[in-house]
């Protein structure tokens, strides 16, 4: 029996990196999990066959973020796959992971890529945040993956920056609203963690990010999912409100 057993759970952008090693920690913790994706239901079902591999359940859930209608598809797939599994749309624990990222000199930073940006990784939060308010069991979860570059200067990434920390208001704002009901919001902060992307394979560059950290390494997706496990369980029920710096001692300067 694990600490979320008989909880249902959404993670957003779960197909890999850091949102698969939640859904898979989720999954071992008890709980049935949404592993939504954009692209890519390969790698979805990857992730679902692991989680069930563990002895886990969970479902796939396919919905563009940051188009219109995206909010819609998404609950109506999530909708169907808890109900058939549990008879019930009701969740417990949502966790705001998918994220758009693109690099660049400020000079270069387009509108349209502004918007695309702020559309998937602010925009769609807040209102899948709000979606869930109708079935989100009282005593329930939101946790927010952000970023450390909220707090540390990086001109190449300030769109994505700025994004981050309007994603970061929702636990500041939705915490004081959803008290009554004891569901805590919090928000969670990464640092450079490998999410097997072909950058971390580039050994200069990998050292590179490794010195980033007090530890000296580059982050592990498990150990991010480790905070997020804690914050969706019952330990962390007097936990609201808070940003997690999980950078591995990035910001300490």
């Amino acid at each position: 029996m694990g600490r979320l057993t008989g909880k249902t759970a959404l993670v957003t952008g779960s197909s890999r990196g850091i949102g698969r090693a939640i859904a898979e920690k989720l999954g071992r913790e008890g709980a049935l999990v949404a592993v939504h994706y954009a692209n890519g239901a390969n790698s979805a079902e990857e992730v679902v066959a692991a989680v069930e591999g563990d002895g886990g359940r969970a479902f796939a859930v396919r919905a563009e973020l940051g188009v219109p209608g995206d909010v819609d598809t998404l609950f109506e797939g999530l909708a169907a796959g808890l109900e058939e599994r549990t008879g019930s749309a009701d969740l417990d624990i949502l966790v705001n992971n998918a994220g758009l990222m693109a690099m660049g000199a400020p000079e270069e930073v387009t509108p349209d890529m502004f918007d695309r940006m702020m559309a998937v990784n602010a925009k769609a939060p807040f209102f899948i945040v709000q979606r869930a308010l109708a079935t989100l069991r009282d005593g329930g979860r939101v946790i927010n993956i952000s970023s450390g570059l909220t707090r540390v200067a990086n001109p190449d990434q300030v769109t994505y920056g700025m994004t981050k920390g309007a994603l970061e208001q929702i636990a500041l704002h939705f915490s004081r609203h959803l008290g009554p009901r004891r569901i805590t919001v919090n928000t969670v902060a990464p640092g450079s963690t490998d999410n097997g992307g072909e950058l971390f394979k580039i050994p200069e560059v990998r050292e590179a990010l490794s010195k980033l950290s007090t530890f000296g390494e580059v982050g592990d997706p498990a150990a991010v999912a480790d905070v997020v496990a804690f914050l969706a369980s019952d330990d962390a029920r007097w936990v609201t409100g808070a940003f997690i710096d999980a950078t591995g001692g990035t910001l300490l300067g």
